[in-house]
């Protein structure tokens, strides 16, 4: 089993800002200005956008070196909170760019990008609970 461990400094109410220290770094995190927070440094609902895609596209370039294919990936993620009584984190868009060198692998590196989604750990954890959609766009490189 793997432990990982961070600290928290919180020093006042709502409004206030935090300290989070990570393992390499450490960052501010208040309420986004999205929830009327203070928004210095980061928040739980991007920290979690950044674990579901930060795994989402580790485990896509790991599949796809596993399966020989030489790719370059960029990525953007969006994640969706709705307010009701409670806030509730609904969905997230992953939308990796994929560009190979080899057009005949283009159904396969499809085939991967989906495979990454539900084999990612984060994905896994927040299925049930958390809609993950995936935009993948392939593109041949030229040369």
């Amino acid at each position: 089993m793997h432990k990982f461990t961070i600290a928290l400094d919180w020093q006042g109410g709502r409004d206030a800002v935090g300290d989070l220290q990570l393992r390499h770094s450490s960052t501010p995190i208040s309420i986004p200005v999205e929830m009327a927070g203070p928004d210095e440094g980061t928040n739980p609902d991007e920290m979690l956008l950044g674990a579901a895609a930060t795994c989402y596209i580790i485990s896509l370039a790991a599949i796809l070196e596993g399966s020989g294919i030489k790719a370059t990936i960029t990525m953007t993620s969006d994640g969706f909170v709705e307010q009701d009584r409670l806030l509730t984190y609904k969905k997230i868009i992953h939308r990796p760019r994929i560009c190979i060198e080899d057009a005949s692998k283009e159904r396969l590196v499809q085939r991967i990008a989906e495979k990454a989604e539900r084999t990612c750990m984060i994905s896994r954890a927040l299925r049930g609970n958390v809609d993950i959609a995936l935009d993948v766009k392939i593109t041949i490189k030229e040369g």
